[in-house]
């Protein structure tokens, strides 16, 4: 249970805020029918060996899914949501988990209106199972983008103060985790651009704006 005036949410978000990736351990739990139909589709079985993955592609699909409560929770309570008086403070602003969708549309949606989520791409670099799945389906990024987690299972939002102890303290519990942008104003909405979500998953909430390119 959880006081209502220590509640997450968008509501607590503000300009200037980080974002801290927490990687994935691989798939997950979601984008499974599109690796699937790749898989089929090239006629590989489960049992194919995959010298990049270091293992056969099903039991690299089998990877246990990383769970982060523990991980959330302790974040939580290291740096509170509320600040002495009892308002918003310097800590923890709220989560987003990285399931169906991919993580533009997730982290939109806990974002409020007028709100923009800058993802620096180069922050990071796609793991193997989702560049095999891309290539050997050859699959557009954006499709991937919209599907697959591609190596972040849970983002953290928190306030600039807090920002580098907080991506210790995760990295500190085992959980790999790096700053991969902030949080800005909303610019002009961009319909038809791929890097750009709002609205997402039925929430009029923020933005979300994909730039650069992913590490090599």
């Amino acid at each position: 249970l959880v006081e209502a005036d220590e509640l997450l949410g968008p509501d607590r978000v503000r300009k200037g805020d980080v974002l801290i990736a927490m990687a994935s351990s691989g798939i997950h739990s979601n984008g499974y029918s599109l690796v699937r139909k790749v898989l089929n589709v090239a006629g590989w079985g489960l049992e194919r060996q995959v010298d990049e993955l270091g293992r056969t592609i099903g039991e690299e699909l089998l990877e246990p899914t990383r769970v982060y409560a523990a991980d959330c929770l302790d974040l939580a309570a290291a740096f509170p949501v509320n600040g002495e008086d009892g308002t918003t403070g310097s800590g923890v602003r709220g989560f987003s988990h990285v399931t169906g969708g991919g993580l533009a549309a997730n982290l939109a949606r806990v974002l409020p209106q007028g709100l923009e989520g800058r993802v620096d791409r180069s922050t990071w670099q796609i793991p193997a199972i989702f560049s095999l799945i891309g290539s050997l389906g050859n699959v557009p990024l954006a499709d991937l983008e919209r599907t697959l987690n591609l190596g972040v299972g849970m983002i953290a939002i928190v306030d600039p103060s807090v920002a580098e102890a907080a991506t210790k303290r995760l990295n500190d519990r085992g959980i790999p985790s790096w700053i991969m942008g902030d949080v800005v104003a909303a610019g002009e909405p961009e319909a038809n651009n791929p890097d750009y979500v709002q609205g997402a998953k039925g929430v009029d909430g923020g933005a979300v704006r994909l730039l650069g390119s992913y590490a090599s």
